[in-house]
């Protein structure tokens, strides 16, 4: 079957945002979806920043049901599909919103883009030598081409099916992880652990317990490695793969794609993001692997502390304590390891400690099982993708 081939903007109606005016003092304060909210096929939306936006710009900057918000920086045509999870939502300048005109079919139209950026078909339409930067007016010459509507939307529901998969493994964790904050305040912030009701507290410490800091159950990692004396396959984890206010560490890069030294890190080592820390990005390694060196390796010096660990590191008062002492840099701040293992952790007698690390381990086996399950699905698709969308197989 022959495919029409055509113009992006001849198809589509193409809008770069609008510039972030924080002193602006009028019109309607509305969420902002910034660039570093847009990851491949998904959207970050749980620390939107917010705006002030007349009436007459809201259809312009706006988002519909059905819009694709691609970067106009970075990794070449990343992209996702809005699916209307925030009523009101506007783009900054560095995003691209796209919206297909009759006859092209959206999800078709974001699977073609993922596939080309896949497959480097981008490359040509961006600019800068150490920055890589897509003008709108080069994002409106790329050509696609499609099939007619009926087979676009055959083809988007055959590759959805691998995305709706994974969107719903994704709910599932962020239920999986709601449970572990909520499970970590109840216990070491509200001391209501289980027998509480029988256990006097004095200064803020149930009888029993201890205090002691961060640095006397956990230690941070600093072993180097090059990339040369791994195997290509290894996993890397950069920061742009740690997700923001998420423990699952559930997607990597390879070694053989970078050039420097990383640290080593294992199974069950925290990765705290350092530059930057109030972008709370802090996790748990699924397998054995390398990080960036912008991300602090933290390991427990026992495997019953991983739980108590984790939820310290990962818990809002500790970003916001090692966000606010953290060092400035030469470009941009970055947390202290020296000030943050001096943290005050409040330890239960040994029979709370492994209930809570058994609960705990559990749940992050869970986590890590769903994270495993949606590569798997993310693989499977991303090998059907480029022989739906050259038309070498239909649906």
């Amino acid at each position: 079957m022959k495919w029409s081939k055509a113009r992006l903007d001849d198809v589509a109606d193409l809008c770069l945002g609008k510039m972030l005016d924080q002193n602006k003092n009028r019109g309607e304060l509305l969420p902002y979806l910034a660039n570093l909210n847009v990851r491949w096929g998904e959207f970050d939306l749980t620390d939107l920043r917010q705006m002030r936006f007349e009436a007459h710009e809201m259809d312009r900057y706006g988002i519909k049901a059905g819009d694709i918000v691609m970067c106009e920086g970075g990794e070449p045509g990343r992209c996702a599909l809005w699916k209307e999870q925030v009523p009101g939502m506007m783009i900054q300048k560095a995003l691209h919103r796209i919206r297909p005109r009759e006859g092209l079919d959206n999800r078709f139209l974001y699977y073609s883009f993922l596939h080309q950026g896949r497959s480097g078909g981008f490359g040509h339409l961006f600019t800068g030598a150490t920055i890589k930067h897509l003008p709108g007016q080069n994002l409106a010459k790329l050509e696609v081409e499609f099939p007619q509507l009926s087979t676009q939307q055959r083809t988007a529901e055959a590759l959805s099916a691998y995305d709706n998969s994974v969107e719903n493994n994704r709910r599932r964790m962020e239920l999986l992880e709601r449970a572990v904050r909520l499970l970590y305040n109840e216990w070491f912030i509200h001391l209501r652990f289980p027998g509480h009701e029988h256990i006097r507290v004095t200064n803020g410490l149930p009888q029993g317990w201890e205090r002691k800091p961060l640095g006397d159950i956990c230690t941070d990692i600093r072993e180097m490695v090059s990339p040369e004396d791994l195997e290509p396959e290894t996993p890397y984890i950069g920061l742009e793969h740690i997700p923001r206010r998420s423990i699952s560490l559930g997607e990597w890069g390879r070694v053989g794609d970078v050039n420097s030294s990383k640290s080593r890190y294992r199974k069950g080592d925290i990765l705290f993001g350092k530059i930057r820390p109030y972008f709370h990005k802090v996790g748990i390694a699924f397998a054995d692997g390398v990080a960036s060196s912008d991300a602090i390796v933290i390991r427990p010096t026992a495997d019953e502390y991983r739980g108590l660990v984790l939820t310290t590191v990962s818990s809002d008062r500790f970003v916001a304590e090692a966000s606010q002492t953290m060092r400035e840099g030469s470009k941009m701040p970055r947390a202290d390891w020296n000030l943050m293992k001096k943290y005050p952790v409040t330890l239960p007698p040994c029979g709370l400690l492994e209930s809570f690390s058994d609960t705990l381990n559990g749940i992050t086996d869970q986590l890590r099982t769903l994270s495993f399950q949606n590569q798997q699905l993310r693989a499977a698709r991303d090998l059907l993708l480029p022989r739906l969308m050259s038309g070498e197989i239909t649906v």
